[in-house]
């Protein structure tokens, strides 16, 4: 997710398996291990198979992480969860009070689709999950804009992304609903160009 910056996320997770599967990489997602390497090892693995594209900056970013981890949670991040194990608590670890230190994951956008991927696909849990903002990427604004939930102005404004978070909370507040429950849905429906279901 830290180098998943306006690419294909698929293509993102088939270069992370291979590099996973390759001896010589496998390193990479050992955040200890990691920072016992020289830089150009650990950029050579991370590029190998495309995990990252931008050599220099990706790496740089692989490595504050690394340290990250390995400086906070003592190289393993299931600590940070199990540790707070609340999304408000994790946001504001994250966004606030670490914020330099978890650089791309520290952003609105990302932060949030980050502890929702955690949630959904490993057996981490949050204490109060409907606290999970909706991710505001570009297709997420567009398609809430096609809905009608923001005006022209509001999705063309510089705090577009905070307007889209409060819109899908108050939307939702009281119901059985979740904002992030709706990222995927109106994320693909906006990156296949809003087409009509017959």
């Amino acid at each position: 997710m830290a180098l998943n910056y306006q690419r294909n996320s698929y293509t993102l997770w088939e270069s992370a398996l291979k590099t996973y599967n390759d001896n010589e990489t496998r390193f990479v997602f050992n955040p200890k291990i990691c920072l016992e390497k020289s830089f150009e090892e650990v950029q050579y693995a991370l590029t190998k198979y495309k995990v990252a594209l931008q050599k220099q900056k990706q790496t740089e970013i692989w490595l504050t992480l690394c340290n990250t981890f390995t400086e906070l949670f003592d190289g393993n991040i299931r600590k940070l969860f199990d540790s707070l194990n609340n999304v408000d608590k994790i946001r504001n670890f994250i966004q606030k009070d670490n914020k330099k230190k978890f650089p791309y994951l520290s952003e609105t956008k990302i932060c949030n689709y980050w502890m929702y991927v955690i949630y959904q696909y490993t057996d981490r849990k949050y204490k109060n999950i409907e606290k999970l903002t909706v991710a505001p990427d570009t297709h997420v604004c567009k398609a809430t804009h096609k809905l009608g939930l923001i005006t022209e102005d509001e999705f063309n404004s510089n705090n577009v992304q905070q307007i889209v978070i409060d819109r899908w909370q108050e939307l939702f507040k009281d119901t059985k609903y979740k904002p992030i429950d709706v990222h995927t849905p109106l994320w693909l429906w906006s990156r296949n160009g809003f087409k009509e279901i017959e």
